[in-house]
């Protein structure tokens, strides 16, 4: 009788089965292959970039963009995902959101000042207003479903 070929772990001298605590896991490839990975992973850094704008920068709300970056990155990279998640500065927004689906008051009232504040710059800067109805349309939603989410644990 022959001995049955190695798996690929046993190949590398690793034992069938044995698991490497505290190896970060790899990254599955989402459905579209390693094109969608890259979309996912771009749209992830251009979210978190602008979050950490809008930290320092009031006219831009901080927490969608940290959601979606969260968002991109738990389809795309897991490891940037866990490092954002961790984040003295950012955590607690993904922790909140994902525990219990709130935002809390703070962040709220940030988004919709900052809306705000777009909205009267675009009034000021004399944008068309055309432009800002429609401006005015979006935010209107953004800001019903930002102040529609609940601002507590529950």
């Amino acid at each position: 009788m022959h001995p049955e070929p190695p798996t690929p772990g046993e190949a590398d001298g690793d034992p069938a089965g044995a698991e490497h605590v505290g190896a970060p896991a790899e990254a599955p490839i989402p459905a579209g292959g390693p094109v969608l990975r890259a979309l996912w992973i771009c749209v992830g850094a251009i979210s978190l970039a602008l979050g950490a704008i809008g930290v320092i920068l009031p006219l831009l709300p901080t927490t969608p963009f940290i959601l979606l970056a969260a968002f991109a990155f738990a389809r795309s990279a897991p490891r940037l995902r866990a490092r954002l998640a961790a984040s003295r500065v950012f955590g607690p927004i993904i922790d909140d959101w994902e525990a219990h689906g709130v935002i809390a008051p703070r962040y709220k009232m940030m988004a919709c000042g900052a809306m705000v504040l777009v909205l009267l710059g675009s009034v000021l800067g004399g944008l068309a207003w055309r432009l800002i109805g429609i401006q005015a349309l979006f935010m209107s939603g953004a800001a019903i479903y930002v102040l529609s989410r609940p601002s507590g644990k529950k």
